[in-house]
């Protein structure tokens, strides 16, 4: 049986996601897909019988016993490794576990990012412990004080150190109401203990804030179960509050699902093609339209940003709302992945695979090539030199020891400390250090929901806003598609 999970339009559920980014778990069995059958009957019974001749040969005459578990999964990798495609994937048992929590949007457990640093990659003195790059706003963990740069030493009387990163998860969560007991340990010297009450987490799916020229900045971070829940909520506390316009950030979105991103764009859209799925096969061709409520006024200007980061889901509602002629697209060309999977659970264990392709309202198909945006704004690119100055500046921790001796610097103090940096000959820009030091000094509070500051791309998209000039562009933009046409053209297009 296939995965069929409900979308809100149809029952099942597509994959939208870069690679490794998130996928939806099910209790479904699974049986061969249908479209096995198209293979010719002759090459499909041969090739199966004789995998299975070699698999029970090898069961029974290599000279030391074999898992048999080892040997399908080593399969299973080869199998869908053979079909060139980043997307189509073995799934082990640790993944699958990992992707059911991202992908549903809920976890029990204390809300905490964490990381642990491979031995090869350690600095030298860095004890091997986890740490916490962030604590989730108003969960468990932050709201008993754990903080960025903090190390877990410990987990209910367990050292972290031999502990892989799977190993550090399970015993981090478990059931909400349980309770588990951290070794902190801050800085050099202090060492304590903490209970914590696990809780349910919500994956967080969306940032807001109201900006001061009344406009509404929402980040989607990624699009999962909890998402258009969370999007209806910004606009209406937005609308509440006067908002006269609206930045939705989809900058480093990687993605999610299909039915979260379909949802989602219908809040902005009250007629015509959110999306469409074509594949090689009859039931994965879907045709997904736009319901007529509407949630974001219509006359609320709006601009997305985008950069290559952008992937998968974030780049249908980008398509969708640039098509449409509803938003006006600033940033950078978004990464290119128009490819659809779904997930075949098998026991523990599964498999990721893509079964059809998406296209844009103007029919535009964007894999490997990605949505130009209207208005190209790029984070300048550093040279060769530059890059290995950088390098250099991180290895020596010169932000993060400024941080830590400064960790209330204020605005002069930050920008002496560049002024400094910069007199010691250091070539990099200050606007550049400025934000480095800026974002060390944030590692230990809860960093705000947008950057005017040093944010380029986000400044010129409140330019536009501000200038009363986003219906003028948006009647001179162009569809995905006439955009990916008129660069096909000047490819082609003889050279005088």
């Amino acid at each position: 049986m296939r995965t069929t999970p409900a979308s809100g339009k149809n029952d099942r559920v597509a994959w939208t996601a870069v690679v490794a980014a998130l996928a939806l778990c099910s209790i479904l069995s699974v049986s061969v897909p249908p479209a096995f059958a198209q293979t010719p009957a002759s090459d499909a019974q041969r090739y199966s019988s004789l995998f299975q001749n070699v698999y029970s040969f090898i069961l029974q005459n290599y000279v030391d016993e074999v898992d048999p578990k080892v040997l399908y999964e080593g399969a299973m990798k080869g199998m869908l490794d053979a079909l060139n495609d980043p997307y189509s994937t073995f799934l082990d048992t640790a993944a699958m576990s990992d992707l059911q929590d991202t992908t549903v949007g809920q976890y029990g457990g204390i809300g905490l990012y964490i990381s642990k640093t491979p031995p090869s990659s350690r600095l030298p003195g860095e004890e091997p412990w986890v740490e916490v790059v962030s604590p989730i706003e108003d969960t468990p963990g932050w709201r008993a004080g754990i903080q960025p740069g903090d190390w877990i030493s410990e987990i209910d009387g367990v050292s972290t150190a031999p502990l892989a990163m799977d190993e550090v998860l399970k015993k981090l969560r478990g059931a909400p109401g349980s309770t588990v007991v951290l070794t902190i340990r801050r800085g050099e010297s202090i060492t304590f203990p903490v209970a914590i009450v696990r809780a349910l987490i919500e994956v967080p799916s969306v940032k807001r804030a109201m900006m001061p020229n009344r406009t509404g900045y929402l980040r989607i971070i990624e699009f999962n179960p909890q998402t258009t829940a969370r999007v209806r909520e910004a606009l209406e506390e937005f609308k509440s509050q006067g908002a006269r316009a609206l930045i939705i950030d989809l900058r480093n979105n990687p993605g999610g699902l299909l039915s979260a991103v379909i949802d989602t764009a219908d809040l902005f859209l009250d007629s015509g093609l959110i999306v469409s799925t074509k594949s090689r096969t009859p039931y994965e061709n879907q045709i997904y339209r736009a319901k007529p409520d509407l949630v974001a006024p219509r006359d609320w200007p709006v601009v997305v940003l985008i950069n290559r980061g952008s992937a998968s889901a974030s780049e249908i509602l980008a398509g969708a709302l640039k098509d449409q002629k509803r938003a006006y697209l600033v940033g950078e060309r978004s990464y290119g992945k128009g490819a659809v999977q779904q997930i075949f659970p098998l026991g523990e264990t599964g498999f990721k695979l893509t079964m059809s392709r998406y296209y844009t309202p103007s029919d535009a198909n964007i894999d490997k090539v990605g949505i130009l945006p209207d208005l190209e704004v790029k984070e300048p690119e550093l040279s060769e030199k530059e890059a290995e100055e950088l390098s250099r500046l991180l290895e020596q921790r010169t932000f993060a020891n400024f941080a830590k001796e400064n960790p209330d610097a204020t605005e002069p103090e930050r920008k002496a400390f560049v002024r400094k940096l910069r007199d010691s000959g250091v070539q990099l820009s200050e606007r550049l250090l400025e934000r480095l030091v800026r974002n060390e000094l944030q590692r230990t509070t809860i960093a705000p929901a947008y950057d005017l500051e040093y944010d380029i791309q986000l400044q010129e998209a409140v330019r536009l806003i501000d200038q009363g000039r986003i219906r003028e562009l948006l009647s001179a933009s162009r569809t995905v598609r006439e955009s990916q046409d008129l660069a096909a053209a000047s490819v082609t297009a003889p050279k005088p």
